[in-house]
């Protein structure tokens, strides 16, 4: 009997030590994000000054801001990246993949506010600080679901800027997001997660064509003349 239980503690120790292990890299991780979260807050603040202030020279502060902010990200991630063991990444992105996401969809808005077109993949893993990583990298769910929100978030811009009498950014927002609308469309999506995410695109093309529909029947479009309800 005495045999049999030394057999079973032989057995079962090595797995308790494993669960251990295990336990104290997520709490690492844990205490890493807690690190990369804060900038990333600051940086949805800085950004929502798009929503109160029809002002390009506070926007483009904002993104500066935002940009500098970007850093603290990036060595967060550097951190990170030395924690992670070989080969496990997806046993442990759940800690990272909302937040991710979250700084995809930050990343393409300064691009955006910025440049005025979409941000390539490359590109928002480099800003965000998972490019040239030996265990991260940004899989392309986390990119795409990033997109999606900023969707999201342009469409509350749109009515915004209206309120502020800027009658010439919906029109631009709209032929953005239904460019990124027709990008998705090209794609057979089939994680579930992502599809239904997708599927919520359409109401944002749908909100922000009604903002410009509005606008162009009151003839407040750049060079447009009123529309009468009759015609249309």
């Amino acid at each position: 009997m005495e045999t049999s239980n030394i057999i079973i503690t032989n057995i079962f120790k090595p797995f308790q030590d494993h669960i251990n292990s295990e336990q104290d890299t997520r709490e690492e991780i844990r205490s890493i994000m807690k690190d990369i979260e804060k900038p990333l807050r600051e940086i949805i603040t800085q950004l929502q000054v798009i929503h109160h202030k029809e002002n390009c020279n506070e926007i483009g502060i904002a993104c500066l801001k935002s940009r500098e902010l970007f850093e603290e990200v990036r060595s967060g991630f550097d951190k990170l990246d030395k924690i992670i063991p070989e080969g496990q990444y997806y046993r442990y992105n759940d800690h990272w993949r909302y937040p991710t996401q979250r700084l995809c969809y930050l990343a393409a808005l300064v691009v955006y506010l910025e440049k005025g077109f979409l941000i390539e993949k490359a590109t928002a893993a480099q800003i965000i600080g998972m490019d040239g990583k030996k265990h991260l990298h940004l899989d392309l769910e986390d990119y795409l679901m990033g997109l999606l929100n900023l969707a999201t978030e342009l469409s509350r811009f749109a009515v915004n800027s209206v309120t502020y009498g800027n009658y010439s950014r919906p029109l631009e927002i709209s032929k953005f997001v239904a460019e990124l609308n027709a990008g998705f469309r090209l794609l057979n999506l089939k994680n579930d997660s992502l599809r239904k995410r997708f599927d919520a695109l359409k109401y944002d093309v749908k909100k922000i064509e009604e903002v410009v529909y509005d606008l162009s029947i009151r003839g407040l479009l750049p060079g447009g003349d009123p529309v009468s309800t009759e015609s249309t």
